[in-house]
């Protein structure tokens, strides 16, 4: 599997690293609707590895519910901020640094992997395919759009269209189901835009 330090956009990392104590502080509805449909198809207790853990909101919200989560960022800074939530350490680790076997009933990445190169997308699908149990299930949500670009924040997201995003899960490997829901939402930049919520399924 290929992997490194091009497969994600420095400047990106770098404004969550300026902004991680402002973004961990964001207010939030306290709603998790979309993470407890995903958690309901989880056994109790079930291993769940997230993906740009963020402020870590999700990862309290799963310990809480039971569940034994690793939470994982990218940002020093941000990761940090996790902890100091959570009690409990946050691994710093970019997606290309993922080389888990067989390990997760579950992989949470909501608004992560959207700021992965476009490039990598099949090799962190497939390195998250590997990480997985048989019949172990991702989530990972995604901004829709016709191609890579930068948002106002200068931040880079790859911006896929359904059909793209159907092609990389492909390339990764084959996967037992891949449902992708489109919906509407704004982001931190206050852009409304569709997202795509995708939830793969290993054999």
């Amino acid at each position: 599997m290929s992997g490194g330090a091009q497969d994600y956009d420095p400047a990106t990392l770098a404004f969550y690293e300026r902004e991680a104590e402002v973004y961990a502080g964001r207010p939030h509805d306290g709603q998790f609707s979309r993470l407890r449909r995903f958690l309901g198809d989880l056994a109790p207790g079930a291993q769940i590895l997230e993906l740009g853990c963020g402020g870590g909101r999700d990862a309290a919200e799963m310990i809480r519910l039971g569940y034994r989560v690793t939470p994982t960022d990218g940002s020093p800074a941000m990761a940090a901020q996790a902890e100091r939530r959570l009690g409990l350490p946050v691994r710093v680790m970019t997606f290309e640094a993922l080389e888990a076997e067989a390990e997760y009933d579950a992989v949470w990445a909501s608004a992560s992997l959207l700021h992965a190169r476009a490039a990598a997308l099949p090799d962190i699908f497939a390195r998250i395919r590997r990480a997985l149990r048989p019949g172990g299930r991702l989530c990972a949500g995604f901004k829709g759009g016709d191609g890579e670009g930068y948002d106002s924040l200068g931040r880079y997201y790859n911006f896929p269209t359904e059909a793209a995003l159907r092609d990389a899960f492909a390339a990764a490997g084959p996967w037992r189901s891949l449902e992708i829901e489109h919906a509407d939402g704004a982001g931190y930049d206050g852009v409304r835009r569709d997202w795509l919520i995708c939830l793969a399924v290993r054999p």
